[in-house]
């Protein structure tokens, strides 16, 4: 089985080009759900997140509040890279552990390929999972326009892409490059030629 890493800026279609793989055959290696998880679920993660931020990121009922928590790491101000850098610290080895035996598992089940579908992928060092990373290419403001779509605003789009690698970096890792300036149907063409030329056949239908 060969797991496929999917990189790009803040809105780039990472998602789009993961779910077509997934057409294809892929399982999914979701580290947003993996995160998720981890936040929910670790008593370790929970006791260490309340002893940093005490109740100002908990819900009344007592759940992490991930978008308190995300103004903590992403605010543009002199405490924002400690706690970022804080809350990595805690939540990357945990989740790459539970993803390396997601992929173990698909791998027992005799999948073709497992895309890890991860907003940090490299931030984490989570390329070593990989044996091959897709940077999907897409000019920033195309990027700055999609996320508009999706509600941020300039800043909030700022304030993500000043949290991860400049995009160059990420090319510069990548193993393949796949534009995602033109139409969906373009796009849709590039995943499956790159597909065909390194997982397997191509499945019908």
């Amino acid at each position: 089985m060969k797991t496929i890493g999917v990189v790009g800026g803040v809105a780039s279609g990472k998602s789009l080009v993961s779910q077509m793989l997934v057409e294809l055959g892929a399982a999914v290696l979701d580290a947003d759900r993996t995160g998720h998880d981890v936040l929910a679920y670790d008593p370790d993660v929970r006791d260490a997140i309340r002893r940093r931020w005490n109740e100002a990121v908990f819900t009344p009922q007592g759940d992490i509040d991930r978008r308190a928590v995300a103004k903590k790491v992403f605010a543009q101000d002199k405490s924002a890279a400690a706690d970022r850098k804080f809350l990595e610290g805690l939540l990357h080895p945990r989740i790459g552990a539970r993803l390396e035996t997601l992929r173990d598992d698909f791998a027992a089940k005799d999948k073709p390929a497992a895309v890890l579908d991860a907003p940090l992928l490299l931030e984490a060092s989570w390329e070593s999972l990989c044996d091959f990373i897709i940077f999907v290419d897409v000019p920033s403001q195309n990027r700055m326009a999609r996320a508009k779509k999706r509600g941020w605003s300039a800043a909030e789009f700022a304030d993500r892409e000043a949290a991860q690698w400049p995009v160059d970096k990420k090319r510069h890792h990548a193993t393949h490059v796949l534009p995602n300036f033109g139409t969906e149907a373009e796009l849709r063409t590039a995943v499956r030629n790159f597909w065909a030329e390194n997982i397997g056949k191509i499945p019908k239908g």
